[in-house]
């Protein structure tokens, strides 16, 4: 057991350094939390977002099951068990092997664009609400929040001069386990507080799903110390800074009339009414 969990941590603290297709696959899946924040954008946002996702996870779910089973059975289970770049190792010197790593290549920058457009759209929403400096949510004449954009991006890249491209990773992958772990928790309160809310889409098992959904993201965060104690640390002082800076002063700079404040005022009044 011991040398199976020793041989598990190295594979994972291996993770960052290996192909360009490996690396593209959880860009990818990151890439489809995306999705939600073109609600504004979306004509029908009610039908056409949870289209959208369902759409996004379903591509992800049959091209990754097509690498498990096609690679698998092209290279043999053993030597893909160890290997970082499993599509590519097992068409091998081939010609398709090259344009198989070259279409991971632009998977890997495509995804680029739609994380870009992801923590702009969260920034400017956050801006605007006043979470965050109501400067970074000043559009320019085309409507697009300027700073939003740039502002974040100028600290991903300074991030990315520090070489730690899996200290990095982790601190995402940590990151990403928490929010899930919030939202879970957010809509298991919704379903029991909320339960006449309006609802377009219903989550399939309602509490049910979202329960075993929240014990799954748990066990990632406690799986994020298990493999990178530093990562998690971080980014734990990162999330008790920006709480530490909304408790001590942003508060107190709430945007009244912006749409997420007015929607928790309402929100506030139903449950005073009630």
């Amino acid at each position: 057991m011991v040398s199976v969990r020793t041989s598990i941590l190295e594979d994972l603290d291996a993770y960052p350094r290996t192909s360009r297709w490996s690396r593209a696959t959880p860009s990818t899946a990151k890439s489809l939390e995306g999705v939600p924040l073109a609600a504004e954008e979306a004509e029908n946002p009610a039908k056409d977002v949870p289209r959208g996702i369902i759409i996004a996870m379903a591509t992800l779910v049959v091209t990754g099951a097509l690498v498990l089973f096609l690679a698998t059975g092209a290279g043999g289970a053993l030597a893909m068990s160890t290997s970082g770049n499993p599509l590519v190792e097992a068409l091998g010197n081939s010609v398709w092997a090259v344009v198989v790593n070259y279409i991971g290549l632009a998977g890997l920058i495509a995804s680029f664009f739609s994380i870009m457009y992801a923590y702009s759209r969260q920034t400017f929403a956050l801006s605007r609400a006043g979470y965050l400096p109501t400067s970074l949510s000043v559009t320019n004449s085309r409507k697009a929040p300027v700073l939003a954009i740039i502002v974040p991006g100028i600290i991903g890249f300074l991030l990315s001069l520090t070489g730690q491209g899996g200290v990095l990773l982790n601190m995402a992958v940590f990151g990403a386990a928490v929010s899930y772990v919030l939202i879970m928790i957010s809509h298991i309160v919704l379903r029991v507080k909320q339960p006449g809310l309006n609802r377009p889409y219903k989550t399939p098992g309602g509490i049910v799903t979202t329960s075993i959904a929240l014990v799954i993201a748990a066990a990632s965060v406690v799986a994020t110390f298990l493999v990178d104690v530093l990562a998690a640390g971080l980014t734990f002082a990162a999330f008790a800074a920006m709480m530490a800076y909304f408790g001590l002063y942003r508060r107190h700079h709430l945007v009244a009339n912006s749409p997420d404040e007015e929607f928790a005022a309402l929100m506030s009044a139903e449950e005073d009414v009630a």
